[in-house]
């Protein structure tokens, strides 16, 4: 508590000099950290409260039975933010704290595949609403027949991307279709693509020669943000074959803008996997999406588990898993790729 109470002082000093507002864009950087810094410092009081608390009511149980039950769950609750501030801990990235941009792509499996994209961007979404993060639709692609082609999102909170980065790979359903008359099982695959929002400051090298344009009618299960007429844009970076689309703004000049930012984003990205050295199937962005490339399991037949093949976490509640709750399986994923846990 002492090194972020320190960094909130001196956080606070930059913001006092007469000049702080010359550079808009390193102010609004700074404010936004001295912001994150005093939540966590009235975090860590809180839970400091909460524990005296606890240990009181602990005391009193001894003689009353009865309280018991309330100091064990105040416990897990607390046991669950500390888990969450020990797996920030192990964010060291430069853009870890900020926003993220998910776009989820189904894959081999035809229908099965789009319903299964849809299942994923519900169970994002969800999961979103359990840490009371804002998400906003930039595409929504819908299937022929149902389901989704894509979609992505902008998932806006505190570490929303160093959380989402361990979703980055081709998540695997097993099931019976409901789409089949023979009620035969089914394997479908969707890729889940993560990269961070970057300021426009940030030098992205995109030659407009390398960029294929395309313009359509929106459509589908986007909500009422997602616009109906010819506007939406579809723009294929040739060089790497990454598609970016958007479809939620009210001119195709504004499309065309919110595109280029999800596109600089995930050249960005893939720019920093190179230089880390990472293999591109770890991002989602090159591996093909089928058999043997998967990060994550979902079975739902003819038994119930959630597997992810990285770190070897499981579950059989997959309803659980689906409705969002994917914290053990991020904070697994998290633990294991840090070195110093």
């Amino acid at each position: 508590m002492e090194s972020l109470q320190a960094e909130a002082e001196k956080l606070a000093g930059e913001m006092s000099r007469p000049d702080f507002w010359g550079d808009p864009e390193e102010a609004k950087q700074v404010s936004s950290r001295f912001s994150r810094v005093q939540d966590r410092l009235r975090l860590l009081q809180d839970l400091r409260r909460r524990l005296s608390d606890s240990e009181e009511i602990l005391d009193l149980a001894e003689e009353e039975g009865d309280l018991l039950p309330e100091v064990e769950e105040e416990l897990r609750r607390i046991e669950s933010v500390l888990e969450e501030q020990e797996v920030a801990r192990l964010f060291s990235g430069e853009y870890d704290e900020g926003a993220a941009i998910l776009t989820i792509n189904s894959g081999a499996g035809g229908v099965d595949s789009q319903d299964w994209a849809e299942m994923l961007a519900r169970m994002y979404r969800r999961w979103a609403e359990r840490h009371e993060f804002d998400i906003e639709v930039i595409e929504y692609t819908e299937g022929e027949e149902a389901g989704i082609k894509s979609a992505t999102f902008t998932v806006s909170g505190e570490y929303a991307f160093g959380l989402l980065s361990a979703e980055r790979g081709v998540h695997r359903l097993v099931r019976i279709s409901p789409f089949d008359a023979g009620a035969r099982r089914h394997t479908s695959f969707a890729s889940v693509a993560v990269a961070p929002v970057v300021s426009d400051a940030v030098e992205v090298e995109i030659d407009e020669k390398d960029l294929k344009v395309d313009t359509y009618r929106a459509s589908g299960a986007g909500g009422q943000h997602v616009n109906k007429t010819d506007s939406a844009v579809r723009i294929t970076h040739l060089p790497t074959g990454i598609v970016v689309q958007c479809q939620n703004e009210r001119s195709q000049h504004q499309n065309r803008e919110v595109a280029m930012r999800v596109l600089r984003a995930r050249l960005f990205e893939l720019e920093r996997e190179k230089r880390e050295q990472e293999i591109a199937a770890q991002s989602g962005e090159k591996a093909d999406i089928e058999w043997g490339s998967q990060i994550r399991s979902y079975v739902l037949h003819p038994y119930k588990l959630v597997k992810d093949h990285r770190t070897g976490e499981e579950t059989s509640d997959v309803e659980r898993v689906l409705d969002g709750d994917l914290d053990a399986f991020i904070y697994a994923y998290l633990k294991n790729r840090s070195p110093a846990v």
